[in-house]
């Protein structure tokens, strides 16, 4: 019993910070139609840019600092680049992405070198919170998973009770509309993009005290969001809330049982050959995301809760 509360408590902090992450993709998705390729990268810088700010100024300083510039470049490459390959349909704005992802890694790469960096766990948070059956959880852990729900709590509001809000979703399907009442569509858009790269550089602070900072940290997560925006349906933060849980409880329980792969089969009535019966369902645990896409795909291919028709 004290390692099952302990493993969806660490299964579930994994989860929000999945959905901190993948937050701000399905709103890039669901108010522009842009599938950002660069999502992931803008995670990296942020993590990159809140460590150097939290080394100088502070973990809290590194909050506010590292979001507001990181949101500042997703608002450039919006305005300057975006704006531009629009009139040429999604294909091109998928393509220019792609490219902006592997320029932010290179550049990565150049300022802050090749070597893993470690961030630090602020003073206020560290240590723990509470325990439960005698082992301690973190309150770091407690500290990301509360900015993970009021995070969903401001976006909800923004989006679906605030005038800014209303605006936002009416210029997505009557541009003409909203600009003939006095709104700068364009600037709309550039705005929406700025807040879902801010979101990811803020997952990207609030996530680099907990793994190791690397250049190859954008290809290690960014493919599971894409996973997490998917399976939730594209455009659905409360699908990309539901599919973050599960993804992020399923790989953390898959990561600390020590069954192999033989005995679930055996309990199940079939057999497998002996090298495949020797894995551990945790040496196969970062195969479980892809697993539960493609079941998901064959189940509903718009996921959970998707909003959008196939073709979108």
């Amino acid at each position: 019993m004290q390692s099952l509360v302990i493993d969806a408590l660490n299964g579930a902090s994994y989860g929000l910070l999945l959905f901190m992450l993948s937050a701000g993709l399905t709103l890039i998705f669901s108010m522009l139609g842009v599938l950002n390729f660069a999502h992931a990268s803008f995670y990296m810088l942020g993590a990159y840019v809140g460590f150097s700010v939290a080394a100088r100024a502070g973990f809290w300083w590194a909050l506010v600092i590292a979001p507001l510039v990181v949101g500042l470049m997703g608002a450039a490459l919006e305005r300057w680049l975006l704006r531009r390959v629009r009139p040429h349909g999604h294909l091109a704005e998928l393509l220019l992405t792609f490219g902006v992802a592997y320029l932010i890694g290179e550049g990565v790469k150049l300022v802050w070198g090749l070597q893993a960096l470690s961030a630090p766990v602020p003073k206020a948070l560290d240590g723990s919170l509470f325990s439960v059956y005698g082992v301690a959880f973190s309150q770091y852990r407690v500290f990301m998973m509360s900015v993970a729900v009021a995070m969903l709590a401001a976006l909800y509001a923004v989006l679906r009770v605030s005038r800014a809000g209303l605006v936002v979703r009416a210029a997505l399907t009557h541009p003409d509309a909203v600009e003939a009442l006095g709104h700068d569509v364009p600037r709309v858009f550039t705005c929406v993009f700025a807040a879902g790269t801010a979101l990811a550089a803020l997952a990207g602070v609030i996530g680099a005290p907990l793994f190791v900072l690397e250049p190859a940290m954008a290809d290690s997560v960014g493919s599971i969001v894409f996973v997490v925006v998917v399976m939730g349906g594209l455009g659905s933060l409360g699908g990309a809330l539901v599919a973050s849980l599960a993804i992020g409880c399923v790989q953390t329980f898959a990561v600390a049982t020590d069954v192999s792969l033989g005995d679930l089969i055996g309990d199940l009535g079939g057999s497998l050959p002996a090298a495949w019966s020797a894995l551990t369902l945790a040496q196969l645990a970062p195969l479980v995301p892809y697993l539960l896409l493609v079941a998901m795909l064959a189940v509903r291919s718009r996921g959970l809760f998707g909003q959008r028709d196939d073709d979108a």
